[in-house]
Order: structure tokens, then C-alpha cells, then sequence
């Protein structure tokens, strides 16, 4: 090698040496994102301008648009791959489930011979084609509006349990057709996808457009906000000047087939503004405190990490399923970002809005349904109460029949406002409260005092009993449920699921319920099933005996809010008798639970000596009962028009869910039988009818 080529050698290895990569700062990137999300391509003049700013040379500002670019595209296209793929197997399953059910298909009039011959496969085909070519338009339209991909969680599978009635394979009651209940595997129905590097930023940025939005419609008068009836319901949105105030330039673009509720209200809890924060950005706090509304939450990615005690600002991603205690009510899926952040010196907001939740955007694919800005603000106030003024404000799309025992109370907006939320918000926290103050010790089966470890232990117990009695009630997609024809005078429909967690006995379990509409006012109805002292009135199984209260522990200043511990009277000399936990809960809102469970006496000692309570099995059963709400005058508060007050109240009447459990088999091949099948509808019947006749209610 000559001299010139080892100069020219040592001249790039050289300059390889002092070639140094840029990292960019987080202000940097941060600012770089927000002009990527305004202007993809910035000319030369904003890109000195942006140099300039953040003192980067305008070559680096044109590489890095370039990257971002790319990124992007290659982003949108591994998502849309991988979503389209997935439809698509979906389409080929089910095509392949068709051609299996029509080669058994045979016509009525041509004996032994199947009807293949009126489907074409040819036609199954350019049906597919015809499929996909819409899902790769209306995912190309999403991911243009939304600036990110359209992506969607694969499909659960939930596994299945043959639970055929009768004693032989396929015999259903009275002959007809088997039952096949699908049991609860304990997994969720939605999983979330993570949290992409990229998009954390637009995550921020919507989260505090959010807070922004949720402090002014807290905080916002008349001109958004229509007052209910005097000492009736909360207040309702304005849709029209909410649209108005807050829509995009071109205008709010929502279907006409989607619902909006939106719902103000506000009242003390009796709890710190911290300790409150803690709930909201706790997942198993969160549903612990609503086990009526709530009946599955789980937290995805944390975009955003604070602490507690100073300056908080967090941000998640979360998913929760709500529901209505009764299986003929369709539960509400979100996948929603929760932003929490301390406002001020004692006052924070928690902030909730769906990812795609912008004004303007389009619908896309299903589900169609997302939670606009809405949330809390929590100020605290002296002797440990917080001021929260609550607000609910979500989209969604009916897709499945609502029961017309329910239907007023879902489409008033009532089922799931703010009103039922602080409402439910206040009895938990009355319910902490009332554990933390617990009295002097009461008197046990034996004569001797309860300690308060022990009414702790027990008031655990029957916090976990309530909790799993709401979550077997629930119409999640995992669970379903079968209406029995003709198996009673009422409308009872079964469900199956399987242990999944402490608290439930290791078995097949079997739950029947049913929802009934009662001529008495809801408190009246509440009064009468929870006293120990009428309960021979409707309780089938105390065989007309009286029952006695032996333990009352309170949960609140509601003198009706407690758990108890009862006995029948005929087992007071019997050492190995049988005991009946039971809370009995109401609240604002007019929502009353009156639920119990059976439990050996040494079980009940056990617990009350203050040991964990937690392996206890339980079967749960009980009572829901809701006010009976009617539509409000241009009760169109659901509606996309929306406007108009929520439903009222009916004073003279209420609805009530009556529901029982019972343990099939601890075998993973169990099969229900008939023995079982009738025994709880016929439970359920006659329970009913003993209900109705001593509240005096005429009527089916």
C-alpha cells in the first residue's frame, strides 16, 4: 500500500473516530413530538425556527422527522397486518363452522338429503374478499383520524363446561335440548394491549386535555348543566351546548345510534382527599368499593408514575367492566387512560377519557363505546371529610336487549350516573369508617365478648360474600346465562361458573336468579327482608321457624347497615348447627343488597376469634333491589340528541333481583342435573310467591 492510500486510510478512520451520535433531551423530544403531531413535514423556515429553539442544526431536525416518519408508517402497517390477519382467520373459522352445521342440514320435504346444494362456496369467497376490502378501507379512515393504528386485542377464549340437564347426554328439561352453560374461568374479558414508546406523549397530552375539560364541566353553571327536579335527580349534560362548547371546528360527529350520558353531582365522603386517591388509582381498591357497578378492573401500563403524601401526577391505563346486579342487563367494557393530579394545596382531580376519546375523530370499528372527560374533583375538607363532586360522561352503542324491569333505569342514564356513583362512594367509605371505630365488644354465641379483631375478621368475611355474590350476578361476555322455558312462573335464568378464587368453594357452581317488580316503595321492600324477625316469611329453607339475631356488628350511620350473624331457633341447643351470615346495605341512591351465606358454627367461632377469614367458602345468595325510576319529562338524556332530565324516581315501587347458589359438584366433568336445576328454580318460585304474599302484591 502506498503512502497516499495509508493517508487517505487513517484520514476516514479518523474521522470515523470523531464522529459522535446526538442523544436528544426529553424537553427536546417532547417538543419535537408536539411539532410532529401539528405539522409530519415541516418546511425549511420551521425547521431552523424549531432548530433554533431547541439548539439542534436543521439537518437534525429534518433526520429526525424522517425517522419519526418512518417509524410511523412501519408502526401502522405491522398493526393493520396484524389486525387484518386476525379478522381474517376469524372469517375462515367461521366459514369452516358453516360448511360443518350444513353437511347436517336436511330438508323438511327431501328426507336424508342435505341442503348443500342452496349455499355456494364461490359465494363464501367473494363475501370474504368483500369483508376485507371494507376493513382495510375503514382501517386505513381510523388510523388517518386518530394518528395512530386502529388495534384490537385478540379474542379470548373461554373454556367450556358440557352442563347438559338430565341423566343422559343432550336431555334438557322436559326432553327439549341440553343446556350448555359456559363456566367463568376467572380470566378478563379484555386484556390491554401495551403502551407503545411513541405514543406515551400523545397519551400525556390527551390526559391533560382531559383534566382541563373535567375541571370546567365541574365547575361549569347553567349553561351546561340542566337542573333535575327538586329532591330528585342530579344534574344532566346539555348535549347540545356541551357539542357546542367543546366539539372540534368541523362539528361532533357521533351516529345516530349512539347514546351519550353524561352527569353531575357532588356531597361529602367521609375520607381524607389522599386516601380517596389511593382508591381511584388502585384497581382492587377500586372494586372493592363498588361491587355493585364495578365487577372487573385491571390496570395496563403506567405511562406516567407519582407518590403519595406531596406532589402526585399519575397516569395509567385502565379497563373496567360495569354492571347492574341482575343478569338481564348488558355490562359497559372501557379501556380508558386515568390521569391523577394534585390541582392545588388540598384539592386533586382524577381525570378519565377513553384513548380515542378526541373531538372529531370518527367511529371505527366496535366496540363502539368510550368515556369522554370525566372524573372527580376531591377537595378536603376538616374532620377527615372530602368535598367530591363527581362527573360521568361516556359514549356508547345498546348492542344487546335490556330487560324492561331495567329498561328506564339504563336509558334514563340513572344505572351508571354520578349520582349512583357518589352515592355508592359514600356507603364505602361510612364502611371503612364504621370498621375503624368499632364499639365495645358485643356478645358471641358462647356469651362471651367479641374482640375487634373479631368483628373485623367478620365484617372481612362478609365484605368478601358481597363481593362475590355482585360478580356472580354479572352479564359479562364470559358468563352466560340461559332462561329455563317453563320452568316456573317466573323468569329464571341459570348460570355456571367455576371457582376462581378464595372465598368460593373448589366445585361447579350453580346460580339461578331472577328480577321481579314489586307495587311497594324500595325502602319498605329493604326493611322487610333484611329483619331477622320476618324471615320465616320467605326464607323456604327455615321451614317456618323463627330466626334469631345473635350478632350485629354496625357499618354505618344508616342503623339499617350491618352485618349480622342469625340463627334459627331451633338450633340453639345444637353445638353442630348451622348459622347464616348476612349484611344488609342501602344507600343514597335508593340501591339497597340484603345478602347471606350459610356458615358452621365453628367456622363462625373461628372467624370471630379474629382469625383470617379470608379461605372461608362461601354461597352467597340474597336480594338487589333498586327504586323503580321512570322516565323524566323529554327523557331523551341518552339519546344522541340528548337534553333532558333523568329519570325520577317511582315512590310507591321497586325492582328486585332474587338470587341463589348452589354447589353442583367439585368434579371438572360435573354435569347439572335435573335433581339440582329444579331444586333452585323451584327455590327461586317459591321464594317469590312467599314475597309477594306478605307485602300483599297481587300479580305474577
Amino acid at each position: 500500500m502506498d503512502s497516499g492510500d495509508e493517508h487517505e486510510g487513517s484520514s476516514n478512520q479518523h474521522q470515523r473516530k470523531q464522529r459522535q451520535y446526538h442523544r436528544h433531551t426529553p424537553r427536546q423530544i417532547q417538543q419535537l413530538e408536539a411539532m410532529f403531531k401539528e405539522c409530519p413535514h415541516p418546511d425549511e423556515n420551521q425547521r431552523a425556527a424549531l432548530g433554533q429553539e431547541l439548539d439542534l442544526e436543521p439537518q437534525q431536525i429534518k433526520f429526525w422527522f424522517q425517522n419519526r416518519r418512518t417509524q410511523m408508517k412501519a408502526q401502522h402497517e405491522r398493526a393493520s397486518n396484524s389486525f387484518l390477519r386476525m379478522e381474517n382467520d376469524k372469517i375462515r373459522c367461521e366459514n369452516i363452522t358453516m360448511r360443518e352445521a350444513l353437511r347436517n342440514v336436511v330438508c323438511p320435504n327431501c328426507v336424508g338429503q342435505p341442503v348443500t346444494d342452496y349455499f355456494n362456496e364461490q359465494n363464501l369467497r367473494m363475501e370474504n374478499t368483500r369483508l376485507k376490502q371494507e376493513l382495510d378501507r375503514l382501517s386505513s379512515i381510523t388510523s388517518k383520524y386518530l394518528g395512530r393504528p386502529l388495534t384490537q386485542g385478540p379474542p379470548t377464549s373461554v373454556p367450556s363446561l358440557d352442563l347438559s340437564v338430565g341423566g343422559m347426554p343432550g336431555a334438557g328439561l322436559g326432553g327439549g335440548p341440553s343446556l350448555d352453560l359456559d363456566l367463568l374461568s376467572g380470566c378478563s374479558s379484555a386484556m390491554l394491549p401495551p403502551v407503545e414508546e411513541m405514543e406515551r406523549p400523545m397519551m400525556m397530552d390527551l390526559a391533560a386535555r382531559a383534566m382541563d375539560e373535567l375541571i370546567r364541566l365541574a365547575q361549569a353553571g347553567r349553561q351546561l348543566w340542566d337542573k333535575g327536579a327538586p329532591g330528585g335527580a342530579p344534574e344532566t349534560l346539555s348535549v347540545a351546548a356541551y357539542d357546542g362548547l367543546f366539539a372540534a371546528p368541523g362539528g361532533a360527529f357521533r351516529p345516530p345510534d349512539i347514546s351519550v350520558e353524561g352527569s353531575r353531582d357532588s356531597g361529602l365522603v367521609f375520607m381524607s382527599a389522599v386516601a380517596l386517591v389511593d382508591v381511584f388509582m388502585d384497581t382492587n381498591k377500586w372494586t372493592e368499593f363498588f361491587p355493585g357497578i364495578v365487577s372487573k378492573a385491571h390496570t395496563g401500563d403506567v405511562i406516567m408514575s407519582g407518590g403519595l403524601g406531596g406532589s402526585i401526577e399519575s397516569l395509567v391505563m385502565m379497563y373496567e367492566e360495569l354492571h347492574m346486579v341482575a343478569p338481564v342487563v348488558p355490562t359497559r367494557e372501557f379501556s380508558f387512560l386515568r390521569y391523577c393530579k394534585q390541582i392545588e394545596p388540598g384539592l386533586w382531580a382524577v381525570a378519565d377519557v377513553s384513548p380515542d376519546a378526541l373531538r372529531g375523530v370518527p367511529y371505527g370499528m366496535p366496540p363502539r363505546s368510550r368515556r369522554l372527560p370525566s372524573g372527580c374533583l376531591i377537595a378536603d375538607m376538616p374532620n377527615g371529610y372530602s368535598n367530591v363532586t363527581w362527573v360521568e360522561h361516556m359514549e356508547f352503542e345498546h348492542t344487546a336487549p335490556i330487560s324492561a324491569l331495567y329498561r328506564s333505569l339504563v336509558l334514563s342514564g340513572a344505572a351508571f350516573g354520578a349520582h349512583r356513583w357518589l352515592a355508592a362512594l359514600q356507603r364505602a367509605c361510612e364502611r371503612v369508617a364504621s370498621l375503624a371505630m368499632l364499639g365495645p365488644p358485643h356478645h358471641d354465641l358462647a356469651g362471651a365478648g367479641v374482640t375487634p379483631e373479631g368483628k373485623r375478621s367478620t365484617t372481612k368475611l362478609s365484605r368478601q360474600m358481597v363481593r362475590l355474590f355482585c360478580a356472580s350476578l354479572s352479564s359479562s361476555p364470559l358468563q352466560r346465562w340461559v332462561l329455563l322455558p317453563g320452568a316456573t312462573d317466573v323468569s329464571v335464568r341459570v348460570g355456571a361458573q367455576r371457582s376462581a378464587e378464595p372465598g368460593q368453594p373448589t366445585s361447579v357452581v350453580l346460580t339461578a336468579a331472577t328480577s321481579i317488580w314489586l307495587p311497594v316503595p324500595a325502602g319498605h321492600a329493604f326493611a322487610f327482608l333484611r329483619d331477622e324477625t320476618a324471615r320465616s316469611q320467605w326464607d323456604v329453607l327455615a321451614h317456618a321457624n323463627q330466626v334469631q339475631e345473635v350478632l350485629r356488628i354496625p357499618s354505618g350511620s344508616n342503623p339499617d347497615n350491618c352485618v349480622s350473624v342469625l340463627r334459627g331457633m331451633t338450633d340453639a341447643n345444637q353445638d353442630g348447627g348451622m348459622l347464616i351470615l348476612q349484611e344488609s346495605s342501602t344507600d343514597a341512591s335508593g340501591s339497597s343488597l340484603v345478602v347471606y351465606s350459610p356458615i358452621d358454627l365453628l367456622t363462625a367461632n373461628v372467624v370471630m376469634s379474629g382469625e383470617d377469614a379470608s379461605g372461608v367458602p362461601l354461597l352467597p345468595s340474597g336480594f338487589a333491589i333498586l327504586p323503580d325510576v321512570r322516565p323524566g319529562p323529554g327523557a331523551g338524556a341518552s339519546s344522541s340528541s340528548g337534553g333532558g332530565p333523568l329519570g325520577t324516581i317511582s315512590p310507591g315501587c321497586c325492582v328486585v333481583t332474587v338470587a341463589f347458589q348452589i354447589r353442583v359438584s367439585s368434579l371438572p366433568s360435573a354435569r347439572v342435573d335435573a335433581e339440582s336445576m329444579a331444586t333452585v328454580t323451584g327455590l327461586i318460585g317459591n321464594t317469590v310467591q312467599q314475597i309477594k304474599a306478605a307485602l300483599n302484591c297481587a300479580g305474577p
